[in-house]
């Protein structure tokens, strides 16, 4: 019988946070309630596994919600952010490092003719939203049903993510004139956008999606959804936003919009370009660009916009992908265990479906697939969160939240693959 790890420092620093910390944590989903259980303190990471402060190792596939897509501390990361930080950490000013970047992500983004680097997925999509209001002069954007933006007021409307996960109202403190401006469609239901825009033909500004949905675990792109929101959107002249904050570079080496074939008016990143150090970046048609301060009249700044430290991060990070190998043997892993993992539950008969998307993935406990937040909704939590501690008390560290995705780095090997697929051959036995 696998017996739990002896977490008892974790303990102790968790009851200490909450004392500190608004529920012990500085982001919802870290406190581990969705899975009946109390959040581990993480004290160092390498390449495919976190050590917590017990000295416990895990085979990490949250890997910091998506950005180590190399692993932890990959050493020329690591070289690159020290080498950075010996020449000044934040500087207030241009830095050549923008430049190179920026030239790196447009090689994966050929739609991103302009970009501005800022801190967070956050302030990506909200400076986004803004600028395609600015341009088109109208109000409303479209979302979706259990896609997650960030947390700025417009779109904690129907979030799933954090939101889902802790059963939270979807828009406490945030104005109702603020709410209204959203408009709310059910993800992959293309008529229902096509709805709205016959309703409201001249007040939409723009429609914001996750091309692949992760928000609500890994929920892809039903066939025509994404080339109809590109048709609609230019049929009205409205503004079509891919936050690839996730999936870039995860689905695809140049995101959903690669993998699909559809280019954006505007794409948001995040999380991979900063290399593990917080960044952020939006950007698209130079004619939408030029609006943004100063060289137009919608202002956003940033004070640590364009760091060092995330930019020589990022382009480290980029260079080791650019060649496509580091990528396609992560893929093939994805695939060897989405293979595993659907043998597994063929095999125990276990009502559940694993939905992936490139290095990404969910195992639903659901016997439909999810297709949208309805349809995610039925996926028990609660034989998720068994699911989820069975699992880590054999060393494996999934998302603590049934409604998140998983995801794979270049450091998550043969030996990686064959110890999970071990792991939920074991904790999906009972």
């Amino acid at each position: 019988m696998q017996t739990s790890p002896v977490t008892t420092r974790s303990e102790e620093l968790f009851r200490q946070a909450q004392e500190l910390l608004p529920g012990g944590v500085d982001s919802p989903v870290r406190a581990f309630r969705a899975v009946g259980s109390q959040p581990l303190f993480i004290e160092r990471g390498e390449g495919a596994y976190v050590y917590d402060v017990d000295g416990n190792r895990y085979l990490d596939y949250v890997l910091s919600w998506g950005p180590l897509i190399l692993g932890h501390a990959h050493p020329h990361v690591a070289q690159a952010i020290a080498a950075a930080a010996q020449k000044g950490t934040s500087f207030g000013a241009p830095s050549p490092l923008e430049l190179e970047l920026a030239r790196r992500v447009q090689s994966f983004y050929p739609s991103m003719e302009m970009v501005r680097f800022v801190n967070s997925g956050t302030e990506a999509t909200m400076s986004a939203v803004r600028l395609a209001r600015a341009f088109t002069n109208r109000d409303y954007i479209i979302k979706f049903e259990g896609c997650y933006h960030g947390h700025a007021d417009l779109f904690l409307v129907q979030a799933g993510s954090g939101v889902a996960t802790l059963g939270l109202p979807d828009s406490p403190g945030v104005p109702a004139a603020t709410a209204n401006t959203t408009l709310v469609a059910p993800f992959n239901d293309l008529a229902a956008v096509q709805d709205f825009f016959r309703r409201y033909p001249e007040e939409i500004a723009a429609v914001i999606v996750e091309p692949v949905a992760g928000n609500m675990g890994v929920v892809p792109p039903v066939e025509g959804f994404l080339q109809g929101l590109r048709e609609v959107t230019q049929a009205h002249d409205a503004l079509l936003i891919f936050d690839e904050v996730m999936t870039g570079f995860r689905v695809h080496p140049g995101g959903a919009q690669a993998l699909y074939n559809i280019r954006p008016d505007l794409t948001t990143l995040g999380k991979v370009i900063g290399g593990g150090v917080p960044v952020g970046a939006f950007g698209g048609r130079r004619d939408v660009m030029a609006m943004i301060a100063p060289s137009g009249p919608v202002y956003q700044a940033g004070t640590f916009s364009g760091n060092p430290l995330a930019m020589a991060a990022g382009i480290a990070t980029l260079n080791l992908l650019k060649d496509g190998h580091a990528w396609d043997t992560m893929q093939r892993r994805a695939g060897e265990l989405e293979t595993g993992v659907r043998e597994i539950l063929a095999r125990k008969g276990v009502p559940a479906v694993l939905q992936s998307v490139g290095t990404m993935f969910t195992l639903f406990f659901t016997g439909q697939p999810v297709t949208n937040w309805s349809t995610a909704k039925t996926a028990s939590r609660e034989q998720y969160a068994a699911f989820f501690r069975a699992l880590l008390a054999q060393g494996v560290y999934l998302a603590p939240s049934q409604f998140e995705a998983g995801f794979l780095s270049t450091a998550h090997g043969q030996d990686e693959i064959e110890m999970t697929l071990s792991a939920m051959e074991h904790a999906l036995s009972g």
